[in-house]
């Protein structure tokens, strides 16, 4: 019995070695770099992100003050409400035009990414989505205008500004990401499928 052990006491020592030699010897796993990683943003990207924050902190401040004031002293600003709504809109919209050209929108890219040994078919598959792209811009931008339309008639209760303000981002919106896609259309440009790398 004890040579029983002692035998497998000196299998697992070399056993162990082995797994201590393979793990030095292993090269470091490096993960593949992704967008955030990419050349400093153009001009156009950072005034976009400034415009961003610029409207998340004035309608945090206003809705901040509005609570305060109601709550702490039964009064209020009347505008915060309104001034609130039109800062989230613009923000939305001026966030979702400063992504589309770095490739941040939500994408599925598992059904893309089975293509990729095939050239000829991701590039059709590619063109497909930038032609449905830019419809559903075209759409969206056809609808906005609209909107701004009727709205430059009428003005907001409290603020008085035209109602066309909320709908002018969705037309500013629509336009930026159909150009984007027109350019990457004509270009052939390829898809981003490097959204995996972002997911923790």
């Amino acid at each position: 019995a004890d040579s029983l052990a002692r035998a497998a006491a000196r299998a697992a020592l070399r056993g162990g070695r082995r797994t201590t030699d393979f793990c030095r010897l292993r090269p470091p796993m490096r993960l593949p770099p992704t967008s955030n990683t990419s050349s400093p943003l153009p001009l156009p990207l950072r005034l976009a992100q400034w415009a961003v924050a610029a409207c998340l902190a004035v309608m945090s401040l206003a809705v901040f003050l509005n609570v305060v004031l109601r709550y702490g002293f039964g009064s209020g600003i009347a505008a915060s409400e309104e001034l609130a709504r039109l800062l989230f809109v613009w923000m939305v919209f001026i966030g979702a035009a400063a992504a589309y050209p770095r490739g941040e929108h939500m994408a599925f890219t598992s059904l893309v990414a089975m293509l990729a040994g095939r050239p000829l078919a991701l590039r059709l598959a590619t063109a497909l989505i930038r032609l449905l792209v830019l419809l559903a811009a075209v759409l969206l931008g056809w609808g906005a205008w609209q909107q701004v339309a009727v709205g430059w008639g009428s003005h907001s209760a409290v603020m008085g500004y035209p109602l066309a303000l909320l709908p002018l981002p969705a037309l500013l919106c629509s336009a930026v990401i159909g150009v984007c896609a027109l350019v990457e259309l004509l270009r052939g440009t390829p898809l981003h499928l490097g959204h995996a790398a972002d997911i923790e």
